[in-house]
């Protein structure tokens, strides 16, 4: 909770200091349609990587296989067209890292390692976990000799 309020409160602060230094460089109205060009330029690519991703995960899809990179590079690209969308130029870097796809895969490679061996940790601890016990009956049945009692 409070890393998200760090977020919440710096990235305004570093985006701020960030448009009065290349501002004071290259002039305010550069600036401006630095952000516009950056924001459409994002947009466009993000939309050509999605694409690719749907294809690729389709394509996974007619395999049989379950498009589990897929899905998360999608959702990784629309939070990197969120971040191209805001204005700034931090967040247009790390937009940008999550667009190309060999910083995208570095990135979730290294997220995804390190939920798997969290996961594999917790799992050794409760493998008992894994089964449940329990007992059923057969409604059917009972139905059927109910209404065989009821006949006779």
């Amino acid at each position: 909770m409070n890393f998200v309020l760090f977020l919440i409160i710096s990235i305004p602060i570093i985006e701020i200091y960030l448009f009065i230094k290349v501002g004071s460089y290259i002039g305010a109205f550069n600036t401006i349609s630095l952000i516009l060009i950056t924001a459409i330029i994002g947009i466009i690519y993000a939309r050509y990587e999605g694409f690719n991703t749907l294809r690729s995960g389709m394509s996974q899809l007619v395999k049989n296989q379950v498009p589990f990179y897929e899905i998360i590079s999608g959702a990784a690209l629309a939070f990197a067209a969120l971040l191209l969308i805001l204005p700034g130029f931090a967040t247009d870097v790390i937009g940008f890292l999550l667009i190309f796809p060999p910083t995208r895969k570095l990135l979730l490679k290294k997220v995804s390692n390190k939920y798997s061996n969290e996961n594999n940790k917790s799992n050794k601890h409760n493998k008992k976990e894994d089964f449940i016990n329990g007992e059923f009956e057969d409604i059917e049945e009972n139905k059927i000799e109910e209404n065989k009692d009821e006949k006779l």
